[in-house]
């Protein structure tokens, strides 16, 4: 009899199961959209019932004629959600765009005590993490602070109304800025700092721990963040690879064998498992520009596959047109909440095409500027793979303009689903399933030596715009 085995990704936007058998092949898949909520400037937030109950409907399809072997689980990193001792949420799921506490992380990050909290976590300060939302709340709304249970992210509220367990595995636990990348413990002197108890936070755990249901007859494995997982699950946790993530959001991480911390405090360090650790960079500005643009610049019902089409008989470069999107503000490498969009270059010519095509281009060169950092050496990113995942990995226009702008070898995995793939290689881990699982390669890309100058020229022009804007 056949084995299954389930992923799930709980996403920024969606949530997806991913039914696969042991080579890796998809069996079935489940996709379930959520909204994200704006109430205030700077927040951004979702309604954690609302996400637990996607869980279960996916859950609930996924399964239909299908007895899993386990479920094991990926997450986006980096929401929190205040509870009471019922299990009751005190506060919407803030995530990861949410920049309320950019005050506060301005602030700390100038510091000493930023700095030594960095080299502590590899986890730079800036609003993005649950660290300096957990002070938000100290200091702005000390009602919720005082009655909080526990600090916890979506998945950890997933788990526990499947488990009846507080547990956070090591991956998503380094996403936080409240865990000692050195020690895999939560580190006594931030919680210190954040008049936080270890009680109020879960238990840390491997990505192999596993439970069984307290309503059902499966097996869940906790696995892991979505980010390691994705590397995991496309083979680029081999030397020579970087994985190149884009969804709502964007990353590029590279796997070492122990935590790197960045002088300039550019880079963040997660762990996964055992002595795999990944070095990376994370944008706000991904997808989600793309989503921003047809809605509210272009108003148009047209989809992305015909706005792609145009935007390939743009020439490499959008004929001058530079958007450098950080209309979220922005992670790495340069960590400013505040920082705003720019469109430079606009002249009476451009059309509707040159806007699309500006815009990958634009989030492609906010990673591209991570991968310089990454990886310095321009001889070693030659020798180095770009593999790909995420739903951007399903544009082959996108994919050659990885190849062109980074001059590197793109690689797709023939599950682009990535993380989902990641979580299942975790939960056979866990249960003893010893296969050496060969990554199946989709589609290679070259790079076009003939994009290469006017990709440099453009590129030049992006890192300059943000340092001489930034003080306007």
């Amino acid at each position: 009899m056949e084995s299954f085995y389930i992923g799930i990704d709980i996403g920024t936007t969606a949530t997806k199961a991913i039914c696969f058998d042991k080579q890796g092949n998809v069996i079935k898949e489940v996709s379930m959209a959520y909204p994200m909520y704006h109430p205030k400037p700077d927040w951004s937030v979702q309604n954690p019932e609302q996400i637990l109950q996607t869980v279960k409907d996916c859950i609930t399809e996924i399964t239909k004629g299908i007895q899993p072997e386990f479920i094991s689980f990926s997450s986006a990193m980096q929401s929190i959600i205040a509870i009471d001792e019922t299990g009751k949420p005190l506060t919407e799921a803030i995530l990861w765009a949410d920049n309320r506490a950019h005050t506060i992380a301005a602030k700390l990050k100038k510091s000493e005590k930023g700095k030594y909290f960095y080299q502590k976590t590899g986890i730079p300060i800036h609003p993005f993490s649950p660290m300096t939302k957990i002070a938000w709340f100290k200091e702005f709304d000390s009602d919720i602070f005082s009655k909080t249970y526990k600090f916890i992210s979506i998945k950890e509220y997933v788990w526990h109304h499947l488990t009846n367990e507080y547990y956070t595995d090591t991956s998503m636990a380094s996403g936080t800025g409240l865990l000692n990348i050195h020690t895999l413990k939560w580190d006594e002197e931030i919680l210190d700092f954040l008049s936080l108890n270890p009680d109020q936070l879960s238990t840390v755990c491997e990505v192999t721990h596993q439970c069984k249901g307290i309503s059902d007859d499966f097996l869940y494995i906790i696995g892991g963040g979505d980010g390691a997982l994705a590397n995991l699950g496309t083979g680029a946790m081999n030397k020579g690879c970087i994985a190149l993530t884009i969804g709502t959001s964007g990353a590029v991480r590279l796997p070492i064998d122990k935590p790197y911390l960045d002088e300039q405090m550019r880079t963040q360090c997660y762990h996964l498992m055992d002595n795999q650790y990944l070095t990376l960079g994370a944008v706000n500005n991904g997808a989600i520009i793309l989503q921003w643009l047809r809605e509210t610049l272009l108003k148009t019902n047209q989809s992305f596959e015909v706005l792609f089409a145009e935007a390939e008989k743009i020439p490499a470069g959008s004929d001058g047109l530079l958007f450098v999107p950080y209309l979220l503000g922005e992670r790495a490498p340069i960590w400013d909440a505040a920082a705003q969009g720019s469109i430079l270059g606009m002249q009476i010519t451009h059309t509707q095409a040159h806007l699309v095509r500006a815009t990958l281009e634009g989030i492609l060169f906010g990673l591209f500027q991570i991968t310089e950092i990454l990886i310095p050496d321009t001889e070693r990113r030659k020798q180095t793979k770009v593999m790909a995942s995420g739903g951007f990995g399903k544009s082959e226009l996108w994919l050659q303009m990885v190849a062109d702008i980074f001059q590197m070898t793109v690689e797709t995995s023939q599950t682009i689903e990535g993380s989902a793939w990641g979580a299942v290689l975790i939960g056979m881990k866990s249960i003893g399933i010893n296969i050496v699982i060969e990554n199946k390669t989709g589609k290679i890309f070259y790079p076009n030596t003939d994009h290469k100058e006017v990709y440099e020229n453009a590129f030049k022009k992006f890192k300059k715009v943000y340092p001489i804007l930034k003080d306007l």
